[in-house]
């Protein structure tokens, strides 16, 4: 076993999520197996996404396209999972990033539904996004999803997939500090602002239901999804998976490589400065705006975001409130996903009809 600590950390505490999104468990025990040093994490990983972009580059040339699709799509999320706390070689962070969008983006045709690169007005700019629809609905309603500090909308297959099945339309994009959008805009507290422009986007597209749109965050995600929920009453109803009440309350306890995540995607130069940014991101004197339905679920074993700030937004919100603890769960609670993946699709799909 490695005495790197950050190398321990971070195979501690990320093997439920890996392995709950997509990552081979054999995989992911070999690949961690043979690292001595967090340093060789995102060449190891890229070695390994390489293989699986392999078969399923070798299954497209034999037009054996959902097996394509199965290989591209896994290849992305081992791309992605290289990448996604690499802040430390920006450089070799970025080459496996864009592996992650190529091999998703290569996978999409091929999917069942299959998905759909969009480009999202922002700022003179464009945020990117992944738009999915269920097979045989006409205007689905569409659940807008927000990644969190590190995810993407890379790894997003596993988050769709119950919405998919439910009829409803799927849209995960990179926000501001997130994914393909982290190298332009530096992460903002105030995400109303890159969720109104998602949601604009939406009601140019008349196969989508704007009337029925539902908002869903995982992770730093389940506090941009409440936050934008509380100014934007066109989200009918709200997801929080594992969201911070107020993220500075949290930074002194967050692992060192979560920090510095932060800091690079904030834009900052110092510790201090992104602690200020930090502060940004806060529900204080905004959770009580949210009047929509909200479904929220955290673990109370999560060592990044605790317990009590699930419990303290499900106590202050003004509409309709689910809260699931699992107590026995970590960070999102991806140590027991199958308590709330499938459970909070079903809420979502009866709140939005």
């Amino acid at each position: 076993m490695s005495s790197d600590p950050l190398l321990k950390a971070a195979i501690s505490h990320w093997g439920p999520r890996f392995v709950a999104n997509g990552v081979v468990l054999t995989d992911f025990e070999e690949v961690t197996g043979s690292l001595t040093s967090y340093s060789d994490w995102c060449r190891a990983w890229s070695a390994r996404a390489a293989h699986h972009e392999q078969l399923g580059r070798a299954a497209l040339a034999q037009k054996h396209f959902l097996t394509a699709g199965e290989c591209l799509q896994r290849a992305g999320v081992y791309y992605h999972f290289a990448s996604f706390l690499f802040v430390r070689d920006v450089p070799q962070m970025k080459v496996a990033h864009m592996k992650a969008v190529e091999c998703r983006q290569a996978a999409l045709p091929h999917l069942r539904p299959p998905g759909e690169r969009v480009e999202i007005p922002y700022q003179g700019k464009t945020l990117a996004g992944i738009l999915r629809k269920p097979a045989g609905v006409e205007r689905a309603p569409v659940v807008a999803m927000a990644v969190g500090l590190d995810s993407t909308k890379e790894e997003g297959e596993a988050y769709e997939a119950p919405f998919l099945a439910r009829g409803m339309a799927t849209l995960i994009f990179d926000g501001p500090g997130q994914g393909e959008a982290q190298y332009d805009f530096a992460i903002r507290g105030d995400y109303e602002v890159p969720v109104k422009a998602v949601l604009d986007y939406v009601a140019t597209h008349r196969d989508l239901d704007a009337a029925r749109i539902g908002m869903w965050g995982v992770s730093l995600g389940g506090y941009y999804a409440p936050r934008a929920a509380a100014f934007d009453k066109r989200i009918k109803a709200c997801i929080a998976l594992g969201g911070p009440f107020n993220w500075a309350e949290a930074w002194d306890g967050l692992p060192e490589l979560t920090r510095e995540a932060f800091r690079v995607r904030s834009h900052c130069k110092t510790d201090e400065e992104a602690r200020k940014n930090a502060n940004t991101l806060s529900l204080e004197g905004v959770a009580d705006k949210i009047t929509c339905p909200i479904f929220i679920v955290n673990g109370r074993l999560d060592r990044i975001v605790p317990a009590k700030d699930a419990e303290r937004l499900a106590r202050e919100v003004k509409g309709p409130v689910e809260l699931m603890m699992i107590e026995d769960g970590n960070h999102i609670a991806t140590n027991r996903a199958y308590r709330w993946r499938s459970q909070s699709a079903d809420w979502m799909k009866e709140q939005l009809g």
